[in-house]
């Protein structure tokens, strides 16, 4: 019996904080590639100190629903699921290579693969590629745009800023885009200043956040120019400084997500059969541009 745990931050301040981490939990049950898929989070319940005894599997795999390898990953979320003899070593990590380490959970005395974090994963790329699609609408969208993938950056944790710049170098290496850089809130280059940044009159922005919250809905909108005040809402796209900017939100709300989490546990072991076909198909976009 394989059991599917996705583990996320969670807030008591933001009411849809946990949605992505539970949509995704959804389209991966619907593949019925695990026996049971859980959820546990830091900040809401169930919480990551309980989650672990609900789970009745032989086989239990633990994906992060976090961008970076971090005081989360590395410290807060093996703390809380006890697992015995945890050390970020384990993972031979540089910062964006993390893949698996199997530990006992102590407070359940079972094996438990935890897994790197679905923002360093290669599969993470394909899912910024699918939200500039799907906030353009257009399935071959790329020549004559810019790609900014944004950022938090903070020099607490630079791994934060090498999970940034290792997806703009991969998409950058596609060639299908004219232009893709890597844009920050908090260093340089600063996303306040997109329009400087690139040449392309179209630029596609798109954070890598796992959820919608004050910086993506408010934050980075206002620095960008999108709008003078948030809650006053903006286009898709929108004009400035002679540029359309089309400004996707946070990634991790994108559908296709549900797919890193099932590569993380398939580089674990896990056996999914065919489900990551699956929900890539399921969640091909549909929808018009927004600018139609």
């Amino acid at each position: 019996m394989q059991s599917l745990v996705i583990v996320a931050h969670g807030s008591h301040l933001n009411p849809d904080s946990a949605t992505p981490t539970h949509t995704h939990a959804d389209t991966i049950r619907a593949t019925g590639a695990f026996d049971e898929v859980r959820t546990g989070f830091w900040k809401e319940e169930p919480s990551l100190r309980e989650v672990l005894r609900t789970a009745r599997g032989d086989d239990i795999y633990v994906v992060p629903l976090f961008i970076s390898e971090g005081y989360f990953t590395e410290r807060v979320i093996p703390r809380e699921l006890r697992l015995e003899g945890w050390d970020p070593e384990l993972w031979g990590s540089d910062g964006i290579s993390a893949d698996t380490a199997t530990l006992v959970a102590s407070d359940i005395d079972t094996e438990v693969h935890y897994c790197g974090p679905v923002g360093t994963h290669e599969a993470m790329t394909d899912v910024l590629v699918r939200r500039a699609e799907s906030v353009t609408g257009d399935p071959s969208v790329g020549d004559g745009f810019g790609f900014a993938v944004v950022g938090h950056g903070t020099e607490r944790n630079e791994n934060s800023a090498k999970a940034i710049e290792y997806h703009t170098e991969r998409i950058r290496e596609t060639g299908r885009f004219d232009e893709v850089k890597a844009l920050f809130m908090d260093e340089e280059p600063e996303v306040d200043d997109v329009a400087d940044h690139f040449d392309s009159e179209d630029i596609i922005v798109v954070p890598l956040f796992i959820a919608d919250g004050f910086h993506t809905q408010e934050d980075i909108p206002e620095d960008m120019g999108l709008t003078d005040d948030y809650r006053d809402g903006y286009d898709v796209p929108s004009e400035v400084d002679g540029h359309r900017i089309w400004y996707g939100g946070a990634v991790g709300t994108e559908e296709l997500t549900a797919d890193v989490i099932l590569e993380r546990a398939a580089d674990a072991g896990a056996d999914i059969g065919d489900a990551i076909a699956r929900v890539r198909q399921r969640t091909k976009p549909t929808t018009q541009a927004a600018g139609d």
